[in-house]
């Protein structure tokens, strides 16, 4: 009798926890928690709006961008025509601390392009992000790339500069994208999210994949208690990401 006795108290801990750790959200609340709130990334700079180049000794360059080399999506240099000179000048990515440049017209129609043919960017993505006329924020950071190779310097793009006061999130140029399946007249009914950030965390920096987020959950967002237990990460999914972030640095900074 005390054996079923233990074994039934254990149960119903078992039982409670599991309740604890599981909150129940509204049709609306999973709507707004799915919106999608990163900047897109984009493939290339515009050559006819003026980029700028800050170098780690301070030195701030303005200048046409016409040129940027890349190798497995990295950037090491950067060619910009000087605005004021006109004379070609050429960076390499390692003495950059910051960049920003323009996206081009045809990166941005194909990015639009892209979220009007699927039928969840429609509903979770706002095109704002893919329209603006605002600049794409690099910034110089020390990672190990998919966590594998050493720690090495890069020029990374900032997809979060609204909301990156504690949390910093970067594009990563090789993410793999969830898949969807194809409908009628050529949409396509879910997929479309990045399976991979770099995201930043006080002076650490991690290569974040999906398959991997429910582990790192409390290095993200354990030191609040209050968000914790209202987004327990055994209710929440890898598309509420970009959510999360904005929502844990709102309810942190109070």
């Amino acid at each position: 009798m005390k054996i079923k006795a233990l074994l039934l108290a254990l149960s119903l801990t078992s039982a409670f926890s599991f309740a604890q750790d599981k909150v129940k959200y509204s049709k609306e609340d999973i709507k707004k928690m799915e919106q999608y709130l990163f900047n897109e990334g984009f493939p290339g700079p515009s050559t006819k709006k003026i980029s700028t180049i800050i170098m780690k000794d301070g030195t701030v360059n303005k200048g046409f961008c016409n040129d940027i080399e890349t190798k497995k999506g990295q950037i090491y240099g950067i060619s910009i025509k000087d605005s004021a000179t006109k004379k070609q000048m050429v960076f390499n990515a390692d003495n950059v601390s910051e960049m920003y440049i323009y996206p081009t017209k045809l990166a941005k129609i194909l990015k639009v392009g892209k979220h009007v043919t699927n039928v969840r960017s429609l509903s979770t993505k706002k095109l704002s992000k893919n329209t603006t006329d605002g600049q794409i924020q690099f910034v110089n950071q020390t990672v190990s790339l998919k966590n594998k190779k050493d720690d090495k310097e890069f020029l990374m793009q900032l997809i979060n500069p609204e909301f990156s006061e504690i949390i910093s999130v970067y594009h990563d140029p090789r993410a793999k994208e969830t898949s969807g399946m194809t409908v009628g007249f050529g949409m396509q009914l879910g997929g479309g999210l990045a399976k991979s950030f770099y995201v930043k965390k006080g002076e650490k920096v991690l290569w974040l994949h999906k398959d991997d987020f429910e582990d790192n959950y409390d290095f993200l967002f354990g030191d609040n208690a209050e968000f914790m237990k209202k987004y327990p990460k055994k209710s929440v999914e890898w598309g509420f990401f970009s959510f999360l972030v904005n929502e844990y640095t709102e309810m942190t900074n109070g």
